[in-house]
């Protein structure tokens, strides 16, 4: 084992171990449902997954702008962003690469296929009611890419009470957001449950780049707008049959500098997401979801010297049976999934991939025993990749359960690897991931205490080679290994009004082939935070921290650590109407996550809510 805890670190962690704000994970409520671990509604207490639930009222209570900035605040979670809120941005989970990752919104997977990874930057954080992050692999579950988790996104749907809310804000950069919903039910035998929202963001930014970026260096601001619409409808035919309909479409323009010329090259970037569903209770013991999705990420580049553009559309088909078997679970799902990409910069990247797919799982609770096991085949281009995994839960006590669970995953190779250029190669493997691990949750004196530790090894990574051993020049091919182990330590804790928590990653993502660290990668972060609450005002504080990093896969460009605090209040003036306050980075902390990528400085965001049911 490599990984190696210093006894300060292991001090810090367990030091750590007084506490939470309810603005984080809510996985301790045993009211909480959890999707994602098993493609269907489960207690938390009841989930051998490590998972974290970020709930609306975190989202709301945070101010925050991005559904990036949300995540980097939970464990096990890192990110990478060039510049501000709508620059580029990459999601990393346990070490992993941020194409290896699955996301999805409302059961709707997104992303490129050329990249592999998804849009972050276009994904409007005030459609969101609550997000659902899986850590370890998920491919017996989702298939391709679930190497390092899932994250899930779900858009507000109705509760059933008619309901409006509305919020305005503004701050620093010039920046301004504005969004407005309604949802509710008509109730009856035949109801209409519907919800719809719409926000638009915007902001002049900062100047993302520095000089030493290169000749692409511009010292203009960099800035942004995003508009966005989600819709959900719902009806219930009968009792326990139910049809509907879903959608979500954000248009991001995004400045990013491409030289000194006076035009800023702007990336446009649209993310779209559509589902048709029914759900339905055949017998008291089968429920059946029938759903047809489609997906659009859309990326254009405008310059002054032309326009480029690169669409991926992903249309997916899938059947999912869930049986009572007594007390336990038994699901059996069968799925069809077409990529298409346009490129009107390389025919070669136009071309379409189907993979069907066919998986199992099984829940079962025993007593003091719990047990999952899964399995899947996916067939495509890149041939027929079965995975499997199973888990194993025993409660000592009701305060006092262990876990412990092995997984198989793989990622396919994007288009770009297969089919770019000078770059791709057709005869690309996926990568594969065997992973081990083992988990603690302690409820203790009032506190909940959890500890996972990870050991996930990859092979056939698909990194850049030079010469290329199939081709002249460089390539993508499957050369290298690598391993992501960690250590992740969580505490929640709540005196009277004040909420604490804190959370501490320990890890070592290495490429074993090199023996390097993989680029952008911290070996530690932590995040400390604390919520006060006396009647209608609300005060908090967050510290966040992360060790060095590489920029690079050689270890040469050495990234400094940081540390950040943010403060942040809120203050409900009536029942319905609410002031918030966030200032971010106080101490006005320059760093970078990217070389030669600006960071923001100090900032703060001011914003009036209202709400009514």
């Amino acid at each position: 084992m490599h990984l190696q805890v210093s006894r300060l670190a292991a001090a810090v962690a367990l030091a750590f171990a007084i506490a939470s704000p309810c603005a984080f994970a809510d996985t301790a409520n045993p009211e909480t449902v959890v999707v994602t671990a098993s493609r269907t509604p489960q207690r938390a207490e009841d989930v051998i997954a490590d998972v974290t639930v970020i709930g609306r009222d975190e989202i709301t209570r945070s101010g925050l702008g991005s559904v990036a900035d949300v995540l980097r605040r939970q464990r096990g979670i890192e990110i990478v962003r060039n510049g501000g809120a709508g620059t580029n941005t990459s999601v990393y989970l346990r070490g992993s690469n941020a194409n290896q990752v699955v996301v999805l919104v409302d059961g709707v997977r997104v992303g490129s296929s050329t990249t592999g990874s998804a849009s972050w930057n276009a994904i409007p954080l005030s459609s969101i009611d609550h997000i659902e992050v899986v850590y370890g692999p998920l491919s017996s579950l989702y298939g391709a890419d679930a190497i390092g988790g899932v994250v899930q996104i779900f858009t507000r749907k109705s509760d059933g009470q008619p309901a409006f809310v509305a919020s305005g804000g503004g701050g620093t950069y010039g920046s301004n957001q504005y969004d407005a919903g309604v949802s509710g039910s008509t109730g009856g035998e035949h109801s209409v449950s519907y919800a719809l929202s719409g926000a638009h963001e915007e902001s002049r930014g900062f100047n993302a780049t520095r000089p030493g970026v290169g000749s692409s260096y511009n010292r203009d601001d960099d800035g942004y707008t995003r508009n966005s619409f989600n819709g959900r409808i719902a009806l219930q035919v009968a009792p326990g049959h139910e049809i509907g309909a879903q959608l979500l479409k954000s248009r991001l323009n995004a400045q990013y500098d491409n030289g000194s010329a006076a035009y800023d090259t702007h990336n446009l970037q649209e993310l779209e997401s559509y589902a048709v569903f029914a759900n339905d209770r055949i017998l008291p013991w089968w429920h059946s979801t029938l759903q047809a999705a489609r997906s659009n990420d859309k990326s254009g580049s405008f310059t002054a010297s032309g326009i480029s553009q690169i669409n991926t559309r992903q249309d997916e088909y899938t059947w999912q049976n869930t049986f009572d078997v007594g007390s336990d679970t038994l699901q059996v799902l069968v799925g069809h999934r077409k990529e298409d990409v346009l490129s009107s910069s390389s025919e070669a990247l136009t071309r379409a991939r189907v993979t069907n797919s066919v998986a199992a799982s099984y829940d079962m609770r025993r007593g003091s025993h719990l047990v999952d096991v899964s399995v899947r085949n996916d067939h495509s281009v890149y041939g027929s990749k079965t995975t499997g995994a199973a888990g194993y839960g025993y409660e000592f006590t009701k305060d006092l359960r262990a876990t412990a669970s092995v997984g198989t995953s793989f990622r396919a190779p994007t288009f770009n690897e297969l089919y770019y250029p000078g770059y791709g190669l057709p005869t690309n493997k996926p990568e594969q991931g065997k992973n081990a691990e083992v988990g603690l949750r302690w409820n203790v004196a009032g506190t909940e205490l959890k500890a996972n530790y990870y050991h996930n090894r990859l092979t056939d990574m698909l990194v850049n080679v030079t010469p290329c051993p199939a081709a002249t020049g460089s390539c993508a091919y499957n050369v290298n290994r690598a391993t992501l182990e960690g250590l992740t330590l969580e505490a929640d804790r709540r005196f009277g009004n004040l909420d604490l928590r804190a959370s501490a990653d320990v890890q070592d993502p290495r490429d074993d082939t090199t023996g390097k660290r993989l680029a952008r990668r911290a070996k530690r972060h932590a995040t400390l935070a604390a919520d006060y609450t006396v009647g209608p005002v609300a005060v908090g504080a967050e510290v966040q921290g992360a060790g060095d990093r590489f920029d690079d896969a050689a270890n040469r460009n050495r990234l400094g650590g940081y540390g950040l605090v943010n403060l942040y209040t809120s203050w409900h003036v009536s029942p319905d109407w609410s002031l918030l306050l966030r200032v971010e980075n106080v101490g006005d902390k320059r760093y970078e996550l990217a070389r030669n990528y600006r960071t923001a400085g100090q900032t703060w965001f001011a914003a009036l809510r209202y709400g009514i049911r």
